[in-house]
């Protein structure tokens, strides 16, 4: 079976899962099948790649921070299992993808289910790991792992457990994995641990997880959290830990995210102050309250985020990878012409050099003096036929090196994961097909054109039946409002 049916057949599967959970964006699998043979034709998604399946379908939730910050403890409470280890020290170095089970009991699954499944996070993982540690890919079992939960506060999202940050340098490939997994998530949960807020844990977070979040547009996703803010009870004044803990954010430069202080009530540390102890769970009641109320907005928000992916998708195609095709274009002509030309006028003097040196020109002719059985016509196409296919492949030579060496330079300049899927549109422009003289990039005209305006028409149509599925002006309900919707025009009339 080819790439191109394979992928169809997950794309199937898809469609088929979202039926029941999910009417609107199986339509939305749709769209994304007309993006991806516009993106085809162009060369740019690879044959087994498709714009539905760089993002997961399932509302996706992150758990990160720094070692014994208290994570593992927090999802074993809102899950109501002992899932994770928990631990003062690093118990656990895997990304552990947890989803919901029909099953009665836990189960723990290989890396592998996750790096071959499309409609999990983490799908092809391998290749990313590969990238920055060659010779990993293949053991991604040491990386990640999928763990099946019954609890019925995962029915229909996805949570991630990373392995806690740690004062020391983190290994690039961990860091390849979470920044994955911070740009597919709906909601990112970053923990501290109050008993060491100004530890090197805490600085190597807030460079990684902190600082990077000012140049997102996501940034309200991030959730940071103040843990095991109980173990500060003893202090004279407790609320001085907070404060101080936000103020590092903000002199990292947190402009956005929101800031929470809690701990968990079973597994706190006893607090013999009466007056003290309802202060305390009074405010982790509010935070963990507000937290888990976040937690459950994410199937509504993820709906949203992949309508919304449609459309970046199709103005990232029009307004990025289009242009820069072009571009690869006119410095691929550029160099061509420039090489050949001085090519041409290298032979040229050459041979002018050549032909003076030995006596050729009579003032202001030439006279070579050329042999007659030489102008005979087998002899004659021969040479011209010899000389045919030496200049063909002088040509075909140089548009090929001149290729590759621009399309190296434009490619650098992208991101990892969109490196290759340049170079494919690249090359395929420059085939030896390809004019030099055709300015419009392979697979774009005025049908993709309109291909991609009916996609955002698309978006438009998907965002109002959301809206009818969640919000309801009237005050009625969605089904009633759309009847009433629905009879409007009739009275009119």
């Amino acid at each position: 079976m080819g790439r191109r049916e394979q992928l169809g057949q997950r794309l199937s599967s898809l469609e088929q899962h979202l039926r029941q959970e999910n009417p609107v964006l199986e339509k939305v699998v749709k769209s994304f099948r007309d993006l991806d043979r516009i993106s085809h034709r162009m060369g740019f998604l690879l044959p087994d790649q498709s714009y539905a399946l760089r993002t997961p379908w399932w509302p996706l939730i992150s758990v990160l921070g720094t070692y014994s910050s208290g994570k593992s403890t927090f999802l074993n409470t809102y899950l109501g299992h002992d899932l994770q280890s928990t631990g003062n020290q690093a118990v656990d170095d895997k990304f552990t993808v947890i989803c919901y089970t029909g099953h009665d009991q836990v189960r723990v699954l290989p890396g592998m289910a996750l790096d071959s499944d499309p409609r999990f996070p983490l799908y092809r993982i391998g290749g990313a790991i590969e990238e920055v540690a060659p010779g990993e890919g293949q053991h991604v079992d040491a990386y990640v792992q999928l763990k099946t939960c019954p609890s019925p506060k995962l029915r229909g999202k996805i949570l991630i457990d990373s392995p806690g940050f740690d004062a020391d340098a983190q290994r690039t490939s961990t860091l390849r994995i979470t920044d994955r997994i911070v740009d597919l998530s709906d909601l990112v949960l970053v923990f501290f641990d109050a008993r060491h807020p100004e530890s090197g844990s805490m600085r190597d977070t807030l460079t990684h997880l902190v600082q990077d979040t000012l140049r997102r547009k996501d940034a309200n996703k991030f959730l940071f959290i103040l843990n095991q803010i109980d173990m500060t009870a003893a202090e004279d004044n407790p609320e001085e830990v907070f404060a101080a803990w936000q103020r590092a954010l903000a002199q990292s430069g947190m402009t956005a995210g929101r800031t929470y202080s809690v701990y968990d009530p079973h597994a706190a540390a006893p607090i013999e102050d009466e007056s003290l102890r309802k202060r305390f769970s009074r405010k982790a009641e509010e935070g963990l309250g507000a937290i888990y109320e976040r937690m459950e907005q994410v199937q509504v928000e993820r709906a949203y985020r992949i309508v919304g992916m449609l459309e970046e998708s199709a103005n990232h195609l029009e307004e990025t990878v289009v242009p820069a095709i072009s571009r690869f274009q006119q410095s691929w002509r550029r160099r061509v012409f420039l090489v050949e030309g001085g090519l041409i006028g290298l032979l040229l003097a050459l041979f002018l050099g050549l032909t003076l040196w030995g006596g050729y020109w009579d003032g202001m002719k030439l006279q070579l003096g050329i042999p007659g059985w030489l102008t005979t016509p087998p002899w004659l196409y021969g040479v011209l036929g010899i000389a045919a296919l030496l200049l063909g492949w002088g040509h075909f030579s140089v548009r090929s090196r001149a290729a590759r060496s621009v399309a190296e330079k434009l490619a650098a300049k992208v991101s990892d994961r969109e490196r290759q899927n340049y170079l494919s549109a690249f090359m395929k422009n420059s085939n030896w097909w390809r004019s030099l003289f055709r300015n419009r990039p392979v697979g774009w005209g005025r049908r993709s054109r309109e291909g991609l305006n009916r996609v955002r028409q698309d978006v438009k149509r998907y965002i109002q039946e959301l809206n009818d599925s969640f919000a309801h002006p009237s005050g009625q309900s969605g089904e009633k409002e759309t009847a009433s919707t629905e009879e409007k025009p009739e009275e009119n009339a």
